[in-house]
C-alpha cells in the first residue's frame, strides 16, 4: 500500500492544531450536470441509503440520476446567492467568524471548512491541512443532532483518508451538541430577534430534517434528540407544549419517515383555523435549499393554500454573533488538553532553548 507524501519531518517541530467546520455540501452550480455529479456523491453513501447495492444501483443510475438532477437544479436556481449555493456561503462565513472568534479567545489554530460532499472535500482539505503541517486536527459537524447518515459519514470519510496518510494527526471529533446551552441561546436569540421586528405567530413549528423511521428501531438517538432541542428551546423561551410543534421534512422514497411530516402538518394547523405560524428549522445551523425552497417556498405555499393567513420563516443561524460565539466555545471545550494558547514559533523557540540548555548541562 502506497502513502501520500507528508511534510519533511523535523525534530523539535512543536505540534499545530486544525480545527476542521464540516457540513453536508451542495453542487457547484445550478446546473443537471453539476447536480448530477452531486447527487450521484450523496446517494452512493451506503450511510444515507441502507439498500443492497445490487438492488439500489439500477434504482439510482436508472432512474434517479436521470431524472432529479434537472429537477433540483430548478429548485437550487430560486435559492442561489450572487456569492454561491447559500450553503457554501454561510458555512464558509461562519468558519471564518468561528476563526476570528477562537483567536480573541486566545488560541492559535487554524480553521477550515469542508464538505462531506461536493467541495471542498474532507480529503482535499486535511492535505492542505497536514501540509501546512497540522498535527492535531478537531473535527465539528455542522449537525447539532447526531445520525448515523449525516455525522457518522463525516467520520466516515475522515478516518478513510487517514488509511493513506504516513503520519496521522490525533483526531477529535464532535459527535453531538443538540442540548449545548450556547446552541440553545443563540436559537432563543434568533427567535426573539425575529418576533421582536414582524411579531409573534400562534404556533411555532421546528422542522427537522427527516430519516428513515427504521433508524430510530436500529439504535440511531437522533429522533430522541430533535426532540431535546425543542424542548430545551421551549423552555428557554417560557412556550407551553401547546404553542410549539415538532414536525420532520425532506422526505425521500416511499418507506416510513420520522413523522409528522412537515408539510402536512402545516396544512392541518391551517385547515384546524390556525391563522398564522411560524416555522424554523433548528437542525440546520446555515440556510440551504432545505430552508430557502422546502419551506420558505413550497411549506409557505401548502399553508396559505389550506386557509392559512401569514407564514413566517425564521432563517437559520448562519454567522449571527451569538451563534459563532457558542461554536466558538464549543470547540474550545474540546480543545482542551491540546496546548492551543502559545503560537507555534513560539513553542519551537522554546524547544530549541530547552535543547541549548540540556547540551549545555553537558558540557
Amino acid at each position: 500500500m502506497s502513502f501520500k507524501p507528508e511534510p519533511a519531518f523535523r525534530h523539535g517541530q512543536p505540534p499545530r492544531t486544525a480545527v476542521l467546520y464540516v457540513n453536508l455540501g451542495t453542487p457547484d452550480e445550478p446546473t443537471a450536470p453539476a447536480l448530477r455529479r452531486y447527487l450521484a456523491e450523496f446517494l452512493s453513501d451506503p450511510r444515507v441509503v441502507e439498500i443492497p447495492r445490487l438492488v439500489w444501483w439500477p434504482i439510482l443510475h436508472g432512474v434517479i440520476l436521470r431524472t432529479r438532477p434537472k429537477q433540483s437544479a430548478a429548485k437550487y436556481a430560486s435559492v442561489w446567492m450572487p456569492e454561491g449555493s447559500p450553503l457554501a456561503v454561510w458555512t464558509a462565513r461562519q468558519a471564518a467568524a468561528l476563526g476570528q472568534a477562537l483567536a480573541a479567545r486566545g488560541h492559535h489554530v487554524r480553521v477550515r471548512h469542508a464538505m462531506r460532499y461536493g467541495n471542498p472535500s474532507i480529503a482535499s482539505v486535511m492535505d492542505e491541512l497536514r501540509a501546512e503541517g497540522a498535527t492535531r486536527v478537531l473535527l465539528i459537524p455542522a449537525y447539532p443532532q447526531y445520525a448515523a447518515a449525516t455525522t457518522a459519514s463525516i467520520s466516515d470519510k475522515v478516518l478513510q483518508w487517514a488509511t493513506q496518510a504516513r503520519r496521522m494527526p490525533e483526531l477529535r471529533f464532535v459527535g453531538e451538541y443538540h442540548d449545548d446551552p450556547g446552541y440553545i441561546a443563540a436559537l432563543a436569540a434568533r427567535l426573539r430577534a425575529h418576533w421582536a421586528e414582524h411579531g409573534r405567530g400562534d404556533k411555532l413549528v421546528l422542522s427537522f430534517h427527516g430519516v428513515p423511521e427504521r433508524s430510530l428501531h436500529l439504535g440511531d438517538p437522533y429522533h430522541c434528540q430533535c426532540h431535546k432541542t425543542a424542548r430545551l428551546l421551549a423552555e428557554a423561551l417560557g412556550l407551553s407544549r401547546d404553542q410549539l410543534v415538532v414536525t420532520f421534512q425532506s422526505r425521500f422514497g416511499k418507506a416510513k419517515w420520522l413523522e409528522p411530516y412537515t408539510e402536512p402538518t402545516l396544512e392541518k394547523l391551517a385547515s384546524d383555523g390556525v391563522k398564522r405560524v411560524d416555522v424554523m428549522c433548528p437542525g440546520f445551523v446555515a440556510d440551504c435549499l432545505e430552508t430557502l425552497e422546502e419551506i420558505a417556498q413550497e411549506a409557505r405555499e401548502a399553508f396559505l393554500a389550506a386557509d392559512g393567513e401569514r407564514f413566517d420563516y425564521v432563517s437559520c443561524l448562519n454567522a449571527e454573533p451569538v451563534w459563532i460565539d457558542a461554536l466558538a466555545a464549543l470547540a474550545g471545550r474540546h480543545l482542551g488538553g491540546w496546548d492551543t494558547k502559545q503560537a507555534p514559533d513560539a513553542a519551537a523557540l522554546e524547544v530549541q532553548r530547552g535543547h541549548a540548555l540540556a547540551l549545555g548541562a553537558k558540557d
